[in-house]
């Protein structure tokens, strides 16, 4: 009697291995996709696909990544509210996290990298790097404000006073990162990924947010203040 010297199983069922990765310029996930379309053209009936190691880690975790990302943008919005003990002026923080995503994904773009794993880290790590900047200029622009400047004048100021610090931070993270994006070798594209969102990401967060939380400061804190008057003005007044 002849017979093979290793029977394939998984979960108890009989099975067969197949094990391949995705073609030059296409992602995992791509690959993934097109196996289960023609695994449903032509599997027989009875016969079903399943997966096994990284793929199967990806199906599962796929979608995360976004509730990763918000997750990790609501609890510096939940810090900065209780360091700024009010809730409008931690938005002039966060409205620069969407600068250094876009940042991301044009270095990502230009340098025709995928979006994986390591690149959603990378824009994980930006939101606080991105709001770290801003945080900056809002609290000596509050300070500013306090010392009784109005406060379009103490938005500039502490804009001016914290520009030298954020360019000064902001370089030596991006030249501490370069070697990742430059790298070679084995794992390469992973450091590729992680590098240049970083990059890309605190690029536009320093030369392009910088110039406009300003603005977003100047805004929200008008309108809160012009809140805190109008509802002062709408309180009845205590006669004796």
């Amino acid at each position: 009697v002849v017979g093979p010297e290793i029977v394939e199983r998984f979960n108890v069922f009989m099975a067969a291995k197949v094990m391949g990765s995705a073609a030059p310029g296409y992602s995992s996930g791509d690959a993934i996709r097109v196996a289960e379309e023609v695994a449903r053209e032509v599997l027989p009936p009875g016969y079903q696909l399943a997966w096994t190691g990284s793929a199967y880690q990806e199906k599962v975790s796929g979608g995360a990544s976004n509730s990763v990302y918000l997750l990790g943008v609501l609890m510096v919005f939940l810090i900065l509210a209780a360091q700024f003990e009010r809730w409008t002026l931690p938005l002039a923080v966060i409205l620069a996290v969407p600068f250094a995503t876009f940042g991301a994904f044009a270095a990502v773009f230009l340098r025709g990298l995928e979006n994986d794993i390591y690149f959603q880290i990378g824009m994980l790590t930006l939101v606080g790097l991105a709001a770290k900047n801003a945080i900056l200029i809002v609290e000596f622009a509050m300070m500013k404000y306090h010392e009784g400047m109005p406060l379009a004048q103490a938005a500039v100021e502490g804009a001016k006073l914290r520009f030298r610090p954020i360019i000064m931070t902001s370089l030596a993270l991006i030249f501490g990162v370069l070697p990742l994006a430059v790298s070679s070798g084995a794992g390469a594209a992973s450091r590729h990924s992680l590098g240049t969102s970083v990059i890309g990401g605190m690029l536009a967060a320093t030369f392009i947010a910088t110039f406009f939380v300003p603005l977003f400061f100047r805004w929200i804190a008008g309108w809160s203040e012009r809140r805190a008057a109008r509802r002062v003005a709408e309180k009845p007044a205590v006669t004796t």
